[in-house]
């Protein structure tokens, strides 16, 4: 397997009871790469994310990270091999403060000789979100969705990922916050972080993403470079509609 191949997933299928909610999906992220997978409401995309973080389990293909087929493993022993999902709708802990959500996301790190690393991450978190550090205290119910986003984002960042999962992170966002996001999503190879993010914005996922695949149905039915997939018409039309900039035609 190419050492440049950070996930790769060959002919998975995904179950829930006896629907087949995924079919024959094959795909790859390289290492340093934001990834998008784009589709319909029902297409499938929460699905495969949740195969490859282990929340599902009911799969069957093969889904290697770097060069481990982590297919059916528990999530928290896919998290412990460099994997974090922030999921759809944030779901961060509403009666728990801000600061315990980002220690729960360290889970298993904590002992005495990571706990010098986890104040450094706590840290790094504060650098990129300052509202966190200024609400640390605070509930996270409390939070606007905007921080609950970054609060949701941050808690992944804390188990150190290589590869992050992102479904739909924008979500219920105002524009403003949704590109504040989305500005931020932008840095993560640069620190590191490798990201497969599933957008049913379009338009978003297409400004910090260099590829990009199309989900419908439960099957790839197209991918490509960010430029090939914007000069499909199909694309335009369903992911992206009238008044798209100019910079991408």
């Amino acid at each position: 397997m190419d050492s440049e191949v950070l996930l790769t997933i060959r002919n998975l299928d995904a179950y829930y009871g006896q629907a087949q909610a995924l079919r024959n999906v094959s795909l790859h992220v390289n290492s340093g790469e934001i990834v998008t997978l784009i589709g319909a409401n029902g297409a499938g995309k929460t699905t495969l994310l949740n195969s490859i973080a282990g929340v599902l389990n009911s799969i069957s293909g093969k889904i290697f990270f770097e060069e481990e087929d982590i297919a059916g493993l528990p999530s928290e022993k896919v998290v412990a091999r460099g994997l974090s999902l922030v999921p759809e709708g944030r779901q961060v802990f509403s009666p728990l403060t801000v600061l315990d959500n980002l220690f729960l996301g360290a889970y298993l790190r904590h002992g005495r000789k990571s706990k010098e690393k986890i104040e450094e991450d706590l840290q790094k978190i504060w650098g990129i979100f300052p509202v966190l550090k200024e609400r640390m205290n605070g509930y996270a119910g409390t939070l606007s969705g905007g921080e609950q986003q970054m609060l949701a984002v941050s808690r992944a960042l804390m188990a150190r990922p290589r590869l992050l999962l992102l479904d739909e992170p924008s979500m219920g966002l105002a524009p403003l916050m949704v590109k504040e996001i989305f500005r931020h999503i932008a840095e993560l190879p640069r620190q590191g972080t490798t990201v497969l993010l599933v957008e049913q914005n379009a338009r978003a996922a297409f400004e910090v993403a260099g590829r990009g695949y199309v989900l419908e149905t439960g099957r790839i039915v197209l991918q490509g470079s960010i430029t090939e997939l914007l000069d499909n018409k199909e694309i335009k039309r369903a992911y992206l509609g009238k008044g798209y900039r100019e910079v991408w035609e």
